[in-house]
């Protein structure tokens, strides 16, 4: 990604793309981790099952934070 773009091109400054892009991740990453538990789960495997869930958590956390922190920039 270029350094240079400061909201000419795209009409979004940088910091704020970047925790657009940074919510965006971690949803999409949530989403992803639902089919690795299904994975999991499908072969018995509890441990690695629990292990994708807890990651799940985190990028919702994640994604949760990022809105409020991108929320509160924008009002």
């Amino acid at each position: 990604m270029s350094t240079s773009e400061a909201g000419q091109v795209t009409g979004t400054q940088d910091k704020d793309y970047n925790i657009i892009w940074f919510v965006e991740a971690c949803l999409s990453n949530a989403l992803r981790l639902e089919g690795y538990i299904a994975d999991a789960e499908r072969t018995g495997d509890s441990e690695l099952a629990d292990f994708f869930r807890r990651a799940q958590a985190e990028s919702r956390k994640g994604a949760e934070q990022g809105k409020q922190l991108l929320a509160a920039r924008l009002s």
